[in-house]
């Protein structure tokens, strides 16, 4: 009876199995030929049981069933070969087919058995000539599996070395399960025993693949492991129970509830050590790992410490990038990857593929508190950027107060100032207006710089608004990329205004009597356009180069000092940003880059 429970159980559980591989065929290489194998192993076994469950009246049924097992080990060699990537000509997997198909279809034709009643498994298949030709078809075929596993396996390296492994351990726990079988056909006085095992063969296959390839699969076996093992802690508990002095069956089965509640967590925890060596996660490495994380106050802060803690932990070395840094994957270190999605962000596991599910384990555990530190990190982030917005509103609403006083307490006087030199001499005037212009200058910029404005976006073609903006200055050449519509979003006149700004600083960084010469390209990228405004004048002095876009900052003597910070105040409020860059052989280059589809905020 306990034989035909189990070997039931086994054709269940290995269709079962059969369906989970077609489910994730995708992941594994021959998938579909390793459940075409395990549904041949349940038709085999199927064959085994039939007569003990109908009668041993519908024979030709059984022995047809059972002839199916030379073309099942075909389809496990050719699996093999698949699984190992061998390159075995295609000739040598038709021949095994040959081989299998047509052992099976003589066994289909010639009577291949006999049944015969034997003690502890009822009735079973005696192979008569024709059954041991086609049982040498698929040794053979089994074999020459096995000797392509071997084979890899002497050259695999992890984690493929542990997949093929599991297999090969696989074939060696089916061989010894099919001695029960030899047991009862030698008329052994021995119980088969090694039959009671065959449950654990295709689990032992079908884990040992999925292990490393699907992970979830872990989870899976975890959960399977615990419930087994509670059943059991249930089963033995329940055939002790005779033996206490409890005559109710209500207060014994209250017994065995009791208990299997009570070895519930240690249970678990046992499987997880079990399936996940070396990944178990306490509540006190959670805490620590957040109260580390705590003392990070930005993104880069964070990945650093993220990275030593998890390196720390699984003995390797490990980065963690987040956000905008997780564009930049190392190709050669495991890394984890964490992005913004929707309200929170998702961490995804690269390069983990050669790691064993405990350390795998361990990082998806690290993932979910650094997901949370990153989305604190964020807010903060967010608060103080809020924060540094509401002080700069504040600083440029006191400044645009103070620069209307200035400019109309300036104005008159500079007014005063050119009508009172009309009669001096021809240079005095030059250099008097010289002088008022500049100051005139300053106090516009100043106004313009300091009062607030909102944008007025539009889509337009900045190529076109450059190229006439080009047309105003000499020695002015266009890149290729701006012969081209460049359409972005935008405020055309806010724009313009950076435009010219920036093509009047390169026009006053000239030296003395040299013209300057002024090059303008753009790139188009999937997000953003940039445009580079570069110039061969006298280039950036160091000292500058840091504050270069903040007020009264300037490259020329005769400068204000604002027109870099209003072009920086522009691509602000356009969502972009200006920047000093790098492209030989110009001395100075500023590139601008306008976002695609940003919504115009107020500067």
């Amino acid at each position: 009876m306990l034989i035909r429970a189990v070997l039931g159980f086994s054709i269940v559980e290995t269709l079962a199995l059969a369906g989970m591989l077609l489910w994730w065929a995708d992941r594994v290489a021959g998938a579909r030929l390793l459940a075409a194998f395990l549904t041949g192993i349940a038709i085999w076994i199927t064959g085994n049981e039939l007569p003990n469950w109908i009668g041993p009246a519908h024979q030709t049924l059984t022995f047809a069933l059972l002839a199916f097992a030379p073309l099942t080990s075909a389809f496990f060699f050719h699996f093999c070969v698949v699984f190992c990537r061998v390159p075995l000509p295609r000739w040598g997997v038709v021949a095994a087919y040959l081989m299998g198909g047509s052992a099976t279809l003589a066994a289909q034709v010639l009577l291949p058995a006999e049944l015969v009643h034997k003690p502890h498994v009822g009735y079973i298949a005696i192979a008569n000539t024709v059954g041991w030709t086609a049982s040498l078809a698929w040794i053979l075929l089994g074999t020459g599996g096995v000797a392509v596993l071997l084979t890899a396996l002497a050259r695999a390296r992890r984690p493929a070395f542990n997949q093929i492994a599991a297999v090969t351990a696989s074939c060696l726990w089916g061989l010894l399960c099919l001695a029960g079988y030899g047991i009862v056909i030698l008329d052994l006085p021995v119980y088969p025993y090694p039959l009671l095992g065959l449950p654990f063969y295709p689990v032992i296959l079908v884990y040992g693949i999925l292990r490393y390839g699907v992970f979830v699969a872990n989870a899976w076996a975890r959960r399977a492991l615990a419930w087994a093992l509670l059943l059991a802690a249930g089963a033995a508990m329940v055939a002790l129970i005779p033996l206490l002095p409890i005559e109710s069956r209500w207060a014994g089965g209250l017994v065995v509830a009791a208990s299997c509640i009570a070895l519930n967590g240690p249970v678990r925890q046992f499987a997880e050590r079990l399936v996940y060596p070396g990944g178990a996660v306490s509540a006190v490495d959670l805490q620590s790992w957040r109260q580390a994380l705590q003392s990070a106050d930005s993104m880069p802060a964070l990945e650093n410490e993220a990275s030593t803690l998890l390196s720390r932990r699984t003995g390797t070395q490990v980065r963690v990038l987040l956000g905008d840094g997780a564009a930049q994957t190392p190709g050669d270190m495991p890394c984890l990857i964490g992005t913004r999605s929707g309200p929170g962000w998702s961490i995804a596991l690269q390069g983990w593929e050669a790691a064993p599910p405990g350390p795998r384990r361990v990082a998806e555990l690290f993932g979910t508190v650094v997901a949370d530190a990153a989305e604190r990190v964020a807010q903060g982030e967010q608060i103080a950027a809020r924060e540094r917005e509401r002080q700069l509103q504040a600083r440029l609403a006191e400044l645009g107060s103070l620069a209307a006083t200035v400019a109309h307490d300036i104005r008159n006087p500079l007014n005063i100032i050119a009508m009172a030199v009309v009669t001096a001499p021809p240079e005095v005037r030059r250099e008097v207006a010289s002088q008022v212009g500049r100051i005139a200058h300053l106090s516009n910029d100043l106004l313009d710089y300091a009062k607030p404005w909102k944008l007025v976006p539009q889509r337009y073609d900045l190529a076109a608004q450059v190229r006439a903006a080009a047309a105003r200055l000499p020695h002015c050449t266009l890149g290729e990329a701006l012969q081209a519509p460049l359409m972005i979003d935008g405020d055309a006149r806010r724009v313009e205004q950076a435009l010219t700004n920036l093509l009047e600083n390169a026009r006053a960084a000239a030296g003395a009597g040299t013209p300057v010469h002024v090059h303008i390209d753009a790139e188009q990228r999937p997000d953003a356009v940039l445009l580079h405004v570069c110039d061969d004048g006298q280039g950036v002095p160091e000292e500058i180069r840091h504050r270069l876009f903040e007020p009264f900052a300037s490259r020329s003597p005769g400068g204000t000092g604002l027109g870099l910070a209003i072009v920086a105040r522009t691509l602000a409020a356009h969502g972009g940003a200006v920047a000093l860059t790098e492209r030989p052989p110009w001395t100075t280059c500023f590139t601008l880059t306008f976002p695609l589809h940003h919504d115009a905020k107020p500067s």
